[in-house]
């Protein structure tokens, strides 16, 4: 934090709940990496631990929403730390949803092993493995931008999302035309198409983190501008 609160005992519940929300990040960005993994190398044991380890993203998400109301209603903080505090509420719920898609990833794995073996081969995986680098790297840098209150950090996000979109939209054409090529390919295709929709929804969430960093920071919301704006 970069504010010097009087009261220590209130300094360190405003630390906890940035510290605590970094290591389900952390956790976040292990589950992604995971599954993406279980998808490439069809690892049905990789895949089943990305699914049970999600109890922990959910138990963490429950806690720091917990430190947070409780902050609000005993600290009733203004100014800096309530945006802190809103942002952060917004964060965990980001995060958590991204939790999730990740566990979805995973079942596309688990699918993915038992597809046809003549079908094992025909799949952009390398463009797939990018998405999610793509994906996983946003988040940390949302979540280095939310440590540091860094806005430029967070607007390199928010341009980033470009980048992703446009190779999700690469991966989809192919798949699709695999589709086309040989009907033998669409049980796969189809799993494959999927897992890359959920990490281009994750790489959305990244981008949700990164506006909620400049709200915090500016107070300015950035979210949706053409619903506020006279001529939408």
């Amino acid at each position: 934090m970069t504010t010097t609160h009087t009261d220590k005992a209130y300094e360190r519940e405003l630390i906890e709940v940035r510290d605590r929300l970094l290591e389900m990040g952390g956790l976040v960005e292990a589950a992604i990496e995971g599954s993406i993994r279980a998808v490439v190398e069809r690892d049905a044991e990789l895949a089943q631990q990305v699914k049970i380890r999600d109890r922990e993203i959910n138990r963490m998400e429950v806690d720091v929403d917990g430190a947070c109301r409780r902050i609000l209603a005993l600290r009733q903080p203004a100014g800096s730390d309530l945006r802190f505090i809103t942002t952060a509420l917004k964060i965990v719920t980001d995060l958590e949803r991204m939790g999730d898609l990740a566990v979805n990833v995973a079942e596309r794995a688990l699918e993915l092993t038992q597809a046809p073996a003549q079908t094992a081969t025909v799949s952009p995986m390398h463009d797939i493995a990018k998405l999610a680098d793509l994906s996983e790297a946003q988040l940390k840098r949302a979540l280095d931008a939310f440590v540091t209150r860094d806005v430029e950090k967070a607007e390199e996000v928010l341009k980033g999302d470009d980048l992703l979109d446009a190779l999700y939209i690469k991966i989809f054409n192919s798949l699709l035309a695999i589709m086309m090529e040989d009907s033998r390919n669409i049980r796969r295709a189809t799993s494959i198409m999927f897992a890359a929709k959920y990490l281009e929804r994750f790489g959305d969430h990244a981008t949700n983190v990164a506006e909620m960093v400049v709200y915090m920071v500016r107070g300015t919301d950035i979210r949706h501008p053409k619903s506020r704006s006279p001529e939408a």
